[in-house]
């Protein structure tokens, strides 16, 4: 088979395949990115950057396809990718949730993989994050940071996973400075909020109108707005799933981390055909799975008594002697 990737584009229905044959078997995974896009410079982004990793080890290729018309598109483009005969076909997101329940069923011969959501079939490899630990650390950076002692962090809207970051980040927060105040704001109400840099930009300079000089963006590609919004405005910025430290060097104090990339390349590299691997795998501070970045790009930012306080608390959420509270528990946040 040519090692080549089969781009896809607009179809009658939305999708189009090219260098497809018929009816061919192909036994190549797929990623199917989430809203936002490939180039989102984030989540999609890193599962990219996980899916093509995996191709230039193995000297494999690999289907993708970008999202075009929403929620209506999933199940469809899920059913044509397994169609061809693609397996694992992957998707970062829980957006994708559903679609994938479905689908699923339809093709039991083919296996699934999903990013941010815990799906229990018998075709299903799911991967989840503790967002919370790796917000915590970086709200500790923010805290230790600060010199307004307000910092903000902007979800994009009241969604369990996306309440976690938040939650996390206060928590790190808190633990630095007990009288320290967190703004936290939404850029929507659902998940289109994901797309409107415009609404994410206005919300990060309000954030920096009350007096935050940190902002958190946990927005997907919405969140480039709010990062914008902070460097414009000479305060800091967190970036969010991958490392965005270089998008603005010098007011990007670090970016949360969440590993998409590692998760995309192990899940692709684990697959062997006929073989369906299934379960819940969880990826924490512990496992290396999220945490704040450090680079060039954040150096001068970060003070050794800073990196100092990221490693002790590191450590302890390894032991178990800090436990950061998961908002999805009970959906609370308990600070």
């Amino acid at each position: 088979m040519n090692n080549f990737k089969r781009h896809f584009a607009a179809l009658a229905t939305g999708i189009a395949a090219t260098a497809l044959v018929a009816g061919a078997a192909l036994a190549d995974p797929a990623v199917l990115y989430d809203g936002g896009g490939k180039y989102d410079k984030g989540f999609n982004e890193s599962a990219f950057n996980g899916a093509t990793r995996w191709a230039e080890e193995t000297g494999g290729s690999f289907g993708e396809m970008d999202l075009t018309n929403g929620d209506a598109q999933r199940e469809q483009s899920l059913r044509q990718f397994a169609e061809r005969g693609y397996s694992p076909i992957l998707v970062p997101g829980f957006n994708w949730e559903e679609a994938i329940r479905t689908v699923s069923a339809e093709f039991p011969e083919t296996q699934f993989v999903i990013l941010d959501a815990s799906v229990d079939l018998p075709n299903v490899k799911s991967y989840v994050f503790k967002e919370q630990e790796g917000s915590y650390l970086v709200g500790v950076m923010a805290a230790m940071a600060s010199k307004t002692g307000t910092v903000g962090v902007i979800p994009a809207f009241n969604f369990p996973l996306l309440e976690a970051f938040a939650c996390g980040y206060k928590q790190g927060v808190l633990s630095v400075n007990a009288d320290a105040k967190v703004l936290w704001n939404y850029v929507g109400t659902g998940f289109e909020a994901f797309n409107d840099v415009a609404k994410a930009t206005e919300v990060a300079n309000t954030q920096i109108d009350q007096g935050a000089d940190v902002v958190f963006a946990v927005a997907g590609g919405a969140g480039n707005g709010s990062l914008q919004a902070a460097a414009d405005r000479g305060v800091l910025g967190i970036g969010v799933d991958q490392n965005q430290n270089y998008m603005h060097p010098g007011n990007m104090l670090t970016s949360m981390m969440k590993k998409v990339d590692v998760a995309t390349y192990e899940a692709f590299k684990a697959f062997e055909p006929g073989k369906v691997e299934t379960g819940t795998q969880v990826l924490g501070v512990a496992e290396g799975g999220v945490g704040p970045a450090f680079d060039e790009y954040n150096a001068p930012l970060v003070s050794p008594e800073m990196k100092a306080a990221v490693d002790d608390a590191t450590a302890k959420i390894i032991s178990g002697e800090i436990k950061v509270h998961d908002f999805r528990e009970d959906g609370a946040c308990p600070v």
